[in-house]
């Protein structure tokens, strides 16, 4: 049996003003939408503010994860005009994601003792797909706050273990975003990215994706 895949991304509003913190939270809304079959964990513990998310660590796990990393990595531009100053005419807002580096210490194991799992109906689209019980599992770790869901098999037992292993491996991904905050030759990871090729675009209050340019 193939070992699941597991990403590591930092979404990060890098340098930017109060309005990239804006970005960062609107485009965790559109990959949580865009995640219908496999999961996307975050990680925004330490990064909130009172506009949106200076960054925040997902991992993404399951088959799909190479796509659906591959679609967002590299420079994000929100087309918006500023709710904050509305005078301002700067319009267009850039915030990147990028490859995680794995850590260079490996974070504590996880105990199952030291997180809450609860339980609940699997939403999604109908049809074979859809789990009619509740066995899906969210598995949030006490000391930290750290949370993960597994929803996709119909075993309450596998999504537990799922989601657990989830948790690791979103703790792990935060530990290794730590380090590039803190080492000056990871700093590009939060404060480099390039204004000028962004590989996916988005336009107003809603998010709603454009062609780029």
């Amino acid at each position: 049996m193939t070992a699941p895949r597991h990403i590591s991304l930092l979404v990060t509003s890098g340098s930017g003003p109060a309005e990239c913190q804006q970005a960062v939270a609107g485009v965790l809304e559109v990959m949580r939408r865009e995640a219908k079959f496999f999961a996307v964990d975050f990680d925004t513990n330490g990064a909130r503010t009172i506009h949106g998310f200076k960054s925040a660590v997902a991992v993404i796990s399951g088959a799909d994860a190479d796509a659906f990393a591959k679609k967002w990595r590299g420079t994000i531009r929100w087309r918006a005009q500023s709710n904050l100053r509305p005078t301002h005419k700067r319009a267009n807002w850039f915030i990147g994601v990028y490859d995680l580096p794995a850590s260079v210490r490996t974070p504590e194991r996880i105990q199952a003792s030291d997180v809450t799992f609860d339980t609940f109906r699997a939403g999604g689209p109908g049809g074979q797909h859809q789990n009619t019980t509740n066995s899906a599992v969210r598995a949030t770790h006490r000391s930290t706050g750290l949370s993960a869901v597994a929803r996709e098999e119909r075993s309450q037992h596998r999504n537990k273990s799922l989601a657990l292993e989830r948790l690791q491996h979103l703790m792990a991904a935060q530990a290794a975003a730590d380090e590039s905050a803190q080492k000056a030759s990871r700093n590009e990871l939060h404060y480099a990215h390039e204004r000028g090729n962004p590989v996916r675009c988005f336009k107003g209050r809603g998010f709603r994706e454009v062609k780029g340019g």
